[in-house]
């Protein structure tokens, strides 16, 4: 049975025309199994909804926030490789544009401006954390620096953290959905553990090959 035909992105609510701007470029697709819109969230990007949809990323030392405001229904997740620019310098707003959201204080800041410019309140924010495994044996311990990082900016701005799952040395599959805060996290291993190690190598080779400012140390 074709369950597309049974259930579609419209029976279940899902309007494109509510997707919010700046974030159309993200790759989207139908989960049968959670009978909703899945938004798939690589390292280094956020997105931000009002839709009842599934933001789904995968996690190896990388770690995820999952922001949300429970009260106006709108939430986001990021995904960052590295914590911060070495000597945590922070250059002019070009420099920040063109880091993205490859550093966790850009990657933090972006989620949570990218929520309150939605409707959020600060003060209602709700945050869920994952990530940080030491999948990368032979490199420092990144896992560990995203961490250490996101504990003290979680601390420094006050944010409310209901859950975490952080460290081990697995890698996670993470599914959020913004307009509830409800989220499920499964650890990966044997094959799908392999995969996503070798793909962090690539993007971490890829961000020493075009650092802002020389801020990529990685071994």
């Amino acid at each position: 049975m074709n369950v597309l035909a049974v259930k579609s992105p419209m029976d279940a609510g899902y309007d494109p025309a509510r997707i919010i701007p700046g974030f159309e470029h993200l790759r989207r697709f139908w989960d049968p199994a959670q009978s909703c819109v899945t938004v798939k969230v690589l390292p280094g990007e956020y997105y931000v909804s009002m839709q009842e949809e599934m933001i789904s990323t995968v996690l190896g030392s990388c770690v995820s926030a999952c922001i949300y405001d429970p009260v106006r229904r709108v939430g986001g997740m990021n995904h960052f490789m590295l914590p911060e620019p070495l000597g945590g310098e922070r250059g002019s707003w070009a420099d920040t544009v063109g880091r993205a959201a490859r550093y966790g204080n850009d990657a933090m800041e972006q989620l949570i401006n990218a929520i309150l410019k939605a409707g959020g309140q600060r003060t209602n924010l709700e945050v869920k954390v994952f990530g940080g495994g030491r999948v990368l044996a032979t490199m420092t311990d990144i896992g560990r620096r995203n961490i250490d990082f996101v504990k003290r900016y979680l601390s420094a701005e006050n944010l409310s953290v209901r859950a975490e799952d952080l460290g081990d040395v697995h890698p996670r599959h993470v599914q959020f959905f913004p307009n509830t805060g409800k989220a499920r996290v499964k650890q990966l291993r044997g094959r799908a553990d392999n995969v996503l190690v070798d793909g962090e190598r690539q993007y971490l080779k890829r961000l020493a090959n075009d650092p802002i400012k020389g801020e990529v140390e990685l071994f």
